[in-house]
Order: structure tokens, then sequence, then C-alpha cells
């Protein structure tokens, strides 16, 4: 599951000429129109119209009029799964990532959705970009490998009015590691 495979993956973002990033260590899947939890469970709108694209593209949502989220699109061409990336532990330029967090404390930096496209300014504008690209100002490359032992999976969160089968799917991924600082996780 593609889900799972982005543990361990670096999430790095370009701005201001400099790049900061994260391993991500939590993510949560959704998979196609038959997915109650799915933004496409209604179909294709223009909301969503990144879900039915290109695998590894991006799909950048706004949600409760205040907070963007970032998935990485999963399915086939046409199929619209996307993966949330829900945390990252920062890895890079720790002084850009604070900036963009100032007030809230490191182990708060970017251990949420919402945090993590805070502290890595990511917006509505990085909707469709290609993150298997490395000269795109957002991307994804290579980290480190989570051991099966050090991943946790769960129900995924935040969708309790999500009927059964699709509210109990083990479809969220954390890592445990000691391959990261344990103040985050």
């Amino acid at each position: 599951m593609v889900a799972r495979e982005l543990l361990g993956k670096r999430l790095v973002r370009v701005f201001d000429g400099q790049r900061a990033a994260g391993i991500i260590i939590e993510s949560e899947a959704y998979d196609g129109e038959q997915d109650q939890a799915c933004h496409a469970r209604s179909g294709k709108t223009a909301r969503n119209a990144a879900m039915y694209g290109e695998a590894g593209r991006a799909y950048v949502y706004f949600t409760y009029g205040i907070h963007w989220m970032l998935n990485c699109v999963s399915g086939e061409d046409g199929y619209p799964a996307a993966v949330l990336i829900r945390a990252i532990y920062p890895a890079e330029r720790f002084n850009l990532i604070r900036e963009n967090r100032e007030g809230v404390e490191r182990k708060s930096w970017c251990d949420g959705p919402a945090k993590l496209t805070k502290a890595l300014p990511i917006t509505g504008e990085f909707n469709g970009i290609d993150l298997c690209d490395p000269n795109s100002p957002l991307f994804i490359e290579e980290g480190i490998l989570f051991e099966d032992e050090e991943v946790q999976t769960t129900p995924r969160i935040g969708i309790q009015n999500t009927p059964e089968p699709w509210l109990s799917q083990p479809w969220r991924f954390i890592a445990h590691s000691s391959q990261v600082n344990g103040d985050l996780l």
C-alpha cells in the first residue's frame, strides 16, 4: 500500500531558494469512489479533480476554511486514490520551519496535516504538481527505511461520520523509530 511505502520518504519544499524537508512519519490512505471517507465518494468535482490524475501528483485542498492538506495521488490515471501526509519529522533547515511555526513548540511543528503545510508553506498553488520531480518546489525523495515492527497501523482518524466498513479500515500508518528523534513521535 502506497501509504505504508511513503513512510520514511523525505518531503522536500524549496522556497526562497532554500530547501526544507522532513521525514514522513504518518500517512493515511483513501481509495476511490467506493471509499465513503474519500473525497471522491460523490464522483469527480473541481475540488477533487487532481485525485483522478496521474499517480505521484499532489492533491492539495482547503478544509474548515483555514487549513491546507497535502495528499499524494496514488491510483492509476482516472482512479481517485490518494494518501494524506499526516505528519513529518523535520530533517532539514529547522530555522526555516521554525520561522513558519513561530510560537509553537518544536514537537508540534509538523505533527499534523495542517501543521506541516504551515511549516513548509504548502497551499493550493501546489495542487496537481509533480511530487516525483526533484526540480519542483515540492517533491518527495528517498529517505530512511522503517522496518515493519516500527510501524503501527490504525483506522483513519477524523472520519467519525463514515459508515462501516470504511470507518474501521486500518489505513493509517505511523512510524515509531529510533532513527528519528522520539520527541516528535
